[in-house]
């Protein structure tokens, strides 16, 4: 039996609200460059379009990362499988992830990347699912506050499928 998924959010919602935070971003970085974070591989969608969408000159960047320990007590620490190709250091970065769950991950990302140098560090980020949230997280650029539902689509896989999905649903294995 095929998985059901039920659509949260379509197409065009997700391309309108990626086309106003490029506009907040262009805005807020009028005159300057910056220097997008890609964490793969659920952000590889986001990022692409969002990157579309900002009109000061971008550079594109790809990172790699596995958090480890077990599903049920992470430790907290994030394992670098992909590095950046190029420093950091003096450039506005933003940082594009796919979604915040735990925060565990992503805030030690951040401390990572802080340590390189670079002049503005933020982070953009297409879903928030703060139900789910053990560490805070500042968020500089939000598409959308979820539910704590198991999400895939517009890069989010379920077992490696489903990121080609143009929209976000929710997934209910074996047709549930």
């Amino acid at each position: 039996m095929a998985d059901k998924i039920n659509v949260m959010f379509t197409e065009e919602q997700i391309t309108d609200r990626i086309k106003e935070l490029g506009a907040q971003i262009s805005k807020e970085y009028e005159g300057k460059e910056v220097t997008l974070i890609c964490i793969l591989k659920g952000a590889s969608v986001f990022a692409c379009e969002l990157a579309k969408r900002i009109t000061v000159p971008v550079q594109m960047e790809f990172m790699r990362v596995s958090s480890y320990g077990n599903e049920t007590v992470s430790s907290g620490v994030v394992k670098i499988i992909q590095d950046l190709d190029e420093p950091i250091r003096g450039k506005n970065v933003i940082v594009v992830e796919d979604i915040i769950d735990t925060g565990r991950t992503m805030h030690y990302l951040l401390e990572i990347l802080q340590h390189r140098g670079p002049e503005t560090l933020k982070l953009c980020t297409l879903l928030d699912k703060p139900d789910r949230r053990v560490t805070e997280v500042k968020m500089d650029y939000n598409g959308f506050v979820i539910p704590d539902e198991f999400i895939v689509g517009y890069g989010l896989d379920y077992a490696e499928r489903y990121r080609n999905l143009p929209y976000i649903g929710v997934v209910t294995p074996d047709g549930e």
